[in-house]
């Protein structure tokens, strides 16, 4: 039961759009056997398709209906071939990537790692990370945010996997976030190549890169502004408050919504991080030009009602 339950929040966490990490978080603490049979598993995932049956051995079935956000249950099928399946994935695993390994941080916990080639990697709250103890050249960030110092050497550059995307550094200081298919990237020391076999942008200091349902652009970002969180600030240049309401709940550990009005706002300014959610809020959201209001464990940021006296006249 614990290897299916295992191999169901891999494939949750390797799709792309994967954003329940709490949920995943009190899996894993409920028994410290969960972690060793999920990073077992994750080690062997590039094995699955050719191991797994042709008929689905698991699907994510929405509690409610299927464009809606929540969380899923798992329905299961063929139990032999799924115990035959896990035992060769963990056969495989073991023999070919026990190499590979996950790093991972609950929302609003950070985590620093430096890697035997000199290059540092800053993780932020709510983050996977795949690293490779054979290669220290090589990470694949599968969800959250991390900024990289990365040591350059033009013979073995070191190179970032971001879903099918690939960053190569070239002497640099660079942070990426990537959460619900969305992936950027900013700048702030040396040069970054986006897809250096296919596109191949240069990306320099106080450059940044989007790809998301909007498509690809590249734009200017000061270089300050770049993994700001780690001095516990967020910098934004013209930014929507739906993008901004989830670095915040990456870095506080708070769930943070938005209405659609205020979603599509746009803000530019710093806002500092503090522990205290409530408090965070009292400063925080007036700068934003919203206001904040708690719904149990999260905060929903709406535009702020008109002040008394400032009513529309009829």
């Amino acid at each position: 039961m614990m290897k299916e339950e295992a191999l169901a929040w891999v494939i949750r966490t390797r799709d792309p759009r994967f954003d329940d990490w709490e949920a995943f978080t009190i899996w894993l603490e409920g028994d410290p056997e969960r972690a060793t049979a999920y990073d077992a598993l994750m080690m062997a995932d590039a094995d699955m398709a050719s191991i797994l049956p042709s008929e689905p051995v698991a699907m994510p079935v929405a509690a409610n209906d299927a464009g809606t956000p929540g969380r899923h249950i798992w329905r299961w099928a063929g139990g032999g071939a799924i115990a035959a399946a896990l035992v060769a994935v963990v056969s495989i695993g073991m023999m070919n990537r026990t190499d590979i390994y996950t790093v991972a941080t609950r929302p609003g916990e950070t985590r620093s790692i430096a890697l035997q080639d000199g290059t540092k990697i800053d993780l932020n709250g709510g983050t996977s990370l795949r690293l490779d103890r054979k290669d220290a050249r090589f990470a694949a960030l599968d969800s959250g945010e991390a900024a990289f110092t990365v040591r350059h050497d033009a013979g073995d550059p070191f190179r970032v996997t971001v879903g099918d995307a690939v960053f190569e550094d070239a002497g640099t200081i660079f942070n990426i976030v990537h959460v619900g298919g969305a992936t950027r990237i900013g700048v702030s020391e040396g040069k970054v190549i986006y897809n250096p076999e296919a596109e191949a942008i240069a990306l320099p200091a106080g450059r940044a890169l989007t790809d998301d349902a909007e498509g690809l652009r590249v734009m200017d970002v000061a270089p300050a502004a770049v993994a700001s969180w780690r001095q516990g600030r967020l910098v934004y240049l013209n930014a929507t408050i739906g993008q901004v309401s989830q670095d915040i709940g990456r870095s506080l550990g708070i769930t943070v919504n938005a209405t659609p009005a205020a979603r599509a706002t746009r803000f530019t300014g710093t806002i500092r991080l503090d522990d205290d959610p409530a408090r965070f809020f009292a400063g925080a959201a007036p700068l934003m030009g919203l206001s904040a209001v708690r719904q149990g464990d999260a905060w929903l940021l709406q535009e702020s009602p008109p002040k008394e006296g400032n009513a529309p006249q009829s």
